[in-house]
């Protein structure tokens, strides 16, 4: 079972850090960014439990935000330049006592945090602020651990072990089932249709429930996916859930395939088995805890991971290689109960 996200109300300030009120945190990225900066949140949330915690991140997150145990408020920015606008605008009610640049190395995100007024600034050194002190950015360090060291470095104790959410509320429109997620944000990073089908039709033939989960704007790929491997339309997900009903189906899933994209992230949060494929971008910098039921699919080669074009290397794993890998994964739960079904 998962652990439950930690209660402010069980934390005390850290020493040196209480009169805070309001926190800021700007991170306006995808569904794997605000995974990995789970740990972050609670370092927050742990140094001021009696603080309002305000994440500045795409309205999409929104459902898992109360998930996390630490993050009070969702204010929807979809990038940067927003925050900056809305302060301009007077759209932030109040000044918060601390920003935390969650984002990137700057200078665009400290610009913004600026614009907001806070009266603490926890960022990153970057040369063109040169009076506003912070750790130097390394791009060769796991983004879990980067945010934690942030925090660690401004005396405020984050562990990067604690990625899980609490269990949604909704139930999972399927139970028990082989996910597999054949989509992800850049060309660069998405194994072929084709391959993903194979794996598919396969799994489905040994008698698991497989579902195809995505996006509404990858529903095409999914059906496509479903075609291929002689599945029904009804067993394509995409466009149909949320991030709460996806998280719920994650939570509830035997095994999720996929490649480095945001549900690998999740799937981490519920500690539910995987099989993750990487390729243009290390797993040493974006990978599941390697102590978990998680298994990587890695040539060892990097690249451009925003590309127009498949990775070659990803292109070197086969069908066989993820089916295997897959197998191993599904054994530690044994084999599927035929009562298993997707919900209408």
């Amino acid at each position: 079972m998962c652990p439950e996200p930690f209660d402010k109300r069980r934390t005390a300030p850290v020493e040196g850090h209480t009169g805070v009120a309001d926190v800021l945190i700007l991170r306006a990225l995808g569904l794997g960014d605000f995974l990995t900066a789970v740990p972050a949140y609670r370092g927050l949330r742990q140094a001021f439990p009696d603080a309002a915690i305000t994440l500045a991140a795409p309205a999409a997150l929104e459902p898992l935000t109360g998930l996390t145990g630490a993050i009070d408020r969702l204010l929807p920015v979809n990038g940067l330049g927003e925050l900056a606008a809305m302060s301009k605008r007077a759209v932030m009610s109040e000044q918060p006592d601390v920003a935390v640049n969650l984002h990137g190395a700057g200078p665009e995100s400290i610009r913004d945090l600026l614009a907001a007024g806070a009266r603490r600034l926890i960022t990153h050194r970057h040369p063109q602020y040169p009076s506003i002190a912070g750790p130097t950015w390394s791009e060769e360090v796991h983004e879990v651990e980067r945010w934690t060291r942030l925090l660690n470095a401004e005396g405020l104790p984050a562990d990067p072990a604690v990625l899980q959410l609490a269990q949604p509320a909704q139930k999972p429109v399927a139970t028990d089932a082989v996910i597999v997620h054949p989509g992800a944000s850049a060309e660069a990073r998405r194994w072929p249709v084709a391959r993903y089908a194979e794996v598919a039709r396969r799994l489905a033939a040994d008698g698991h429930l497989v579902v195809i989960t995505g996006s509404a704007r990858e529903r095409t790929r999914c059906l496509a996916v479903a075609g291929s491997a002689q599945l029904s339309p009804d067993c394509v997900l995409a466009g149909a859930l949320d991030l709460a009903g996806l998280a719920a189906v994650v939570a509830a899933a035997r095994l999720v395939i996929s490649g480095d994209t945001g549900i690998a992230h999740l799937a981490s949060a519920y500690q539910t088995p995987s099989v993750v494929l990487f390729g243009p971008t290390s797993p040493r910098r974006w990978g599941p805890p390697a102590d978990g039921p998680f298994t990587v699919i890695w040539r060892g080669v990097t690249g451009d991971p925003h590309s127009r074009w498949v990775h070659p290397a990803l292109l070197e794993i086969g069908s066989d290689e993820v089916l295997a890998a897959a197998e191993v994964r599904l054994g530690v739960r044994g084999p599927q109960s035929a009562m298993h079904r997707i919900s209408s």
